[in-house]
């Protein structure tokens, strides 16, 4: 099942591109695909889980600036702030508060000291998924850490989101902006992660109504159908239905596993099940994403069946839908369900 995921991976970390199964070291390194990739290896069970532990988290040190923000493209030996944004420094700071807590020491120490250095700036972020992705992180640290003084941060984070919640929603609108874009359900998972240590009865309200209006939306027809990247989905307007893309089914299996390790309710769990199976077949072109012969994931649904080519994204997150629904009635009471 690893396979591809170790193939895409080099002494420097995972590479972000491929053309078909071959990866293309051309394309360079990110903070957001290795720090997604920290999260899966510490999830492994295999020979090379601390090597490739080590390696990932080498990669988010040295690209960390002295401010605590990442510097989020690599290639050639040579960082690129073209493609740096809130996201990456979200990203970030989630994939450290797991490393946090991990059991090798070095690991723990280097994750730490990253936290420290990133909060002052993290929690300043105002792009609704990097406010999810911090809030996650910070949310991680209060379970794992025992960090219970950062409650007042997160929920400063917590109620930004809230915030953007009343602000945008409608009797038949319930959502955080006008559209809906990428990783969709990181925002409900994140008031999820939130009540899970403060019981704020109003946050799950409110992660409640996004998620189910998500969920309504998108398994109309009996199966996951993602909003497509082709124009995304704008408000009053139809949901386009190409590319659909393999981050945005993982991200509605971890916000439903979630929903369900927060309030127990089976509905949640029957969810996410059914959105895994986006990956194997059962979505708008009735084809497989997972490919069991390279063990990689396509990179997108497209009108004329699958993108061929097998990025670090699409297997990453591939991956970690895998293991944490594999994984969820054995681990239920961990609090916080990672994000991608």
């Amino acid at each position: 099942m690893y396979g591809h995921f170790k193939r895409m991976t080099d002494s420097t970390g995972i590479i972000q591109f491929s053309d078909k199964s071959r990866p293309l070291v051309e394309s360079g390194y990110t903070v957001d695909d290795n720090a997604r990739a920290l999260i899966v290896a510490m999830g492994m069970e295999e020979r090379e889980r601390e090597r490739l532990i080590k390696t990932y988290t080498s990669f988010l040190q040295e690209a960390q600036n002295q401010d605590g923000t990442w510097q989020n493209l690599k290639v050639h030996d040579k960082y690129y702030t073209v493609i740096n944004s809130e996201d990456s420094i979200g990203r970030g700071v989630l994939a450290a508060s797991f490393a946090a807590s991990c059991s090798i020491a070095e690991i723990q120490k280097i994750a730490r000291k990253m936290l420290r250095r990133v909060m002052p700036r993290a929690v300043q972020v105002n792009s609704p998924r990097a406010i999810a992705y911090v809030l996650m992180g910070v949310v991680k640290m209060i379970a794992s850490l025992k960090c219970k003084y950062m409650i007042p941060q997160a929920k400063y984070l917590a109620y930004k989101l809230l915030n953007l919640y009343e602000l945008n929603r409608s009797t038949s609108w319930h959502w955080f902006e006008d559209r809906m874009t990428y990783c969709n359900a990181v925002l409900p998972h994140a008031l999820f992660g939130f009540y899970a240590v403060s019981e704020d009865g109003k946050v799950l309200t409110a992660a409640k109504n996004t998620l189910n209006f998500l969920a309504n939306s998108l398994f109309q027809k009996g199966y996951l159908n993602i909003v497509g990247n082709r124009g995304w989905w704008l408000k009053k307007n139809q949901i386009p239905p190409y590319d659909q893309q393999p981050v945005d089914a993982a991200s509605v299996v971890l916000a439903c596993l979630q929903a369900y390790a927060v309030t127990a309710e089976r509905e949640y769990i029957e969810t996410a099940k059914l959105a895994y199976d986006w990956y194997w077949g059962k979505n708008i072109n009735n084809v497989p994403l997972y490919n069991e012969k390279t063990e990689g994931c396509h990179d997108a649904l497209v009108p004329n069946g699958v993108n061929l080519n097998q990025g670090a994204e699409a297997v990453i997150s591939f991956l970690m839908a895998h293991q944490v629904l594999h994984d969820i009635e054995a681990k239920r009471d961990e609090l916080l369900i990672p994000a991608v």
